[in-house]
């Protein structure tokens, strides 16, 4: 049996950056469609201040999620800021945001290049991700950091990710591990669990098309192994998951539908 078994506390969750095409335009739109189309959670990206989340307010999104009977466990907030120079003016108004909607989680969901540039930066970056865990912490949230694939290209003797994992402490940081771009820079995630237990507490789970690995699919059609991955779900400490695609060969909405169906039919039964 699966560790994700039907008495399993996890929700299909769905990072809307998914539906960016759309969400901006219809938001209490779109939102219905996605619990319409099986998920039960879903990850935030592009807040601001200013903007909020696509024209509504943190408490005005928990509203709407909850008529759809919808939840918001993480977002994706820029940090750059905060890690090239430990500015909170964003940052303060990210935790503010995060509680009123619900989240449990700040996603750190990219770093600029040239904060990246050199080995001395690897450490710099744990450090300032070490600081904002701590102030997450001291509001109740935690810190989470989401990798593409250049966190895996060896800079000297490290790469940026074995330095973010050997770093940061798991008491202030976790890690969102996407799955697609871990295969994607040619390592197993199953080793990375086995050797990093219980420090990615959340998953992108994002498929990779047979004929254009640089493109997604809809979970389950591609070439990832998720049946397998989801067998070390409890080493890997998995408390959140979040189906992501970038790319559509088919209607978005009918993708988007066809992915949970799987994810719930297949990896969480």
């Amino acid at each position: 049996m699966l560790f994700a078994a039907p008495s399993s506390p996890l929700k299909v969750g769905l990072q809307l950056y998914t539906l960016r095409d759309y969400i901006g335009k219809d938001v209490k739109g779109v939102l219905a469609k996605v619990a319409k189309a099986g998920y039960q959670d879903v990850e935030t990206y592009g807040y601001s201040k200013d903007g909020g989340f696509w024209g509504l307010n943190a408490k005005e999104l928990k509203l709407v999620l909850a008529g759809n009977g919808l939840v918001t466990s993480s977002g994706h907030y820029g940090m750059d800021d905060f890690i090239r120079d430990g500015s909170q003016d964003a940052f303060k108004s990210y935790i503010e945001a995060a509680n009123n909607c619900g989240q449990s989680y700040i996603v750190v969901p990219y770093l600029g290049d040239k904060l990246r540039a050199t080995a001395d930066d690897f450490k710099s970056v744990a450090d300032k991700l070490n600081k904002a865990g701590e102030i997450c912490k001291s509001s109740g949230l935690k810190l989470a950091y989401h990798n593409h694939d250049f966190e895996f290209k060896a800079l000297g003797p490290s790469s940026l990710y074995e330095v973010l994992l050997k770093e940061t402490n798991p008491a202030l940081v976790d890690f969102e591990m996407d799955l697609y771009w871990v295969v994607r820079a040619g390592l197993d995630p199953i080793k990375l669990m086995q050797a990093h237990p219980n420090r990615f507490t959340m998953w992108h789970v994002k498929d990779m098309d047979k004929a254009l690995p640089e493109h997604n699919t809809e979970i389950g059609a591609g070439t990832i192994d998720f049946k397998k991955i989801f067998q070390h779900a409890k080493e890997s400490g998995l408390k959140h998951l979040f189906m992501e695609q970038e790319y559509f060969a088919i209607d978005a909405y009918q993708s988007i539908t066809q992915s949970a169906a799987y994810i719930k039919a297949k990896l969480l039964s």
